[in-house]
């Protein structure tokens, strides 16, 4: 789950992380009463769950509250890559000296989290690993040992960072890492993370992603999460219990196993399509499961054909077949179907689907077949 920048900057602030003084404004009215109550110099930003928003217009520095105003009248239904600009983070302007960039994430090769530090701020960190990545310090943290103070002198050395600051630094580093520990977090990161001018480190930004499946230890950052930005089929399919991700392809997909659902993906890629979704809806697969797994793939309208990927273990694709049938009759189908049954009784559940003739279905035996049917098909259908 990801957190609007003010929402991070809560968590900072619990943690004793220093952050500037702020306000929430959803309206042109509220951003004024918000930039008339921190007075002088405010920043208006947008507040979406992607990055590029100063590129996109979508962070102004203004000096008054009439400025401000213009200023949220120009952001507030902003799109920002695809994103609607529907609050804002109105902020006390701070006079900066230095812009650092710090953040930790979980490497999943090395299985440890990682904390990396650059005095380059400001910047996409992805341009400064790649065009100055003796800039960009790294250290692993054995989860075993947990953060020590000489992380912190060992990331700091290797960043460059001056003397003078690595105390007040110091200090941050192990604040921001008790954040990505208590807070379940799969990234926390800060750029940039500030010094001002009086010497005062100042976290500028906040972005923080939380694990999923800690979320029910997090009831209080569960509460956050804005539904109305959620994607619909997201959303669907998260109050249905479906692991379902969408993509910027034409080819549904369901399945049943995320191992399986993953393969699926490449071998669309593989025969020349684009995947429009992984969603994969889990063992049992029943006949609602399956309807309500269907419309969810079937109401992006990008999609112009699905494939049906299931593997009987304990499974019977059989009961999967009728379970097919019955949500075909409960669903509107407006792009053909392509299944692949293997495993147990998949003999029985191609026999069904046969026997049914529903001009809506293709029944392939392999998986590459299968994929470059769906793929023909979509390409047939754009």
């Amino acid at each position: 789950m990801d957190l609007y920048e003010h929402q991070g900057k809560e968590l900072f602030a619990k943690a004793g992380i220093p952050v500037a003084k702020g306000r929430i404004a959803f309206t042109v009215a509220e951003a004024r009463a918000a930039a008339e109550e921190l007075g002088g110099t405010v920043v208006v930003k947008s507040q979406v769950l992607v990055g590029g928003r100063g590129k996109a217009g979508g962070v102004k520095v203004v000096k008054n509250a009439d400025e401000a105003e213009a200023a949220a009248q120009a952001i507030l239904g902003l799109d920002i890559k695809g994103h609607i600009t529907r609050r804002l983070l109105i902020e006390r302007g701070v006079a900066i000296a230095k812009e650092y960039y710090v953040s930790i994430t979980f490497d999943r090769s090395a299985k440890m989290p990682l904390l990396m530090l650059t005095t380059m701020g400001g910047m996409d960190v992805e341009d400064v690993a790649e065009n100055h990545p003796d800039m960009l310090a790294r250290l692993h943290v054995d989860p075993a040992l947990g953060y020590r103070g000489f992380h912190g002198v060992q990331l700091m050395a290797a960043a460059g960072i001056p003397l003078d600051e690595r105390k007040a630094l110091g200090v941050m580093l192990a604040e921001l890492y008790g954040v990505f520990q208590s807070e379940d977090a799969m990234l926390v990161e800060v750029n940039p993370l500030v010094f001002l001018e009086d010497g005062t480190l100042l976290a500028a930004d906040a972005k923080v992603t939380i694990d999923d499946n800690a979320l029910y230890r997090h009831p209080d950052i569960e509460a956050m999460r804005d539904l109305a930005a959620m994607d619909p089929q997201e959303q669907a399919a998260r109050e249905a219990h479906l692991a379902y991700v969408k993509l910027d392809g034409d080819v549904g997909i369901l399945g049943n196993g995320a191992g399986l659902v993953m393969s699926t993906v490449d071998v669309i890629a593989q025969a020349g399509g684009r995947p429009a979704n992984f969603l994969d809806v889990g063992g049992g697969a029943s006949a609602e499961k399956i309807t309500t797994a269907l419309e969810i793939v079937l109401s992006n309208d990008k999609v112009n054909s699905v494939l049906f990927n299931i593997f009987g273990g304990i499974t019977r694709c059989d009961e999967v077949a009728k379970g097919l049938l019955s949500a075909l009759e409960a669903t509107e189908i407006r792009a053909p179907i392509v299944v692949r049954l293997d495993g147990t009784n998949a003999e029985e559940g191609r026999a069904l689907l046969a026997e049914a003739a529903r001009p809506e279905i293709t029944v392939e035996k392999t998986m590459l077949e299968a994929a470059a049917t769906a793929v023909r098909l979509a390409k047939e259908a754009s």
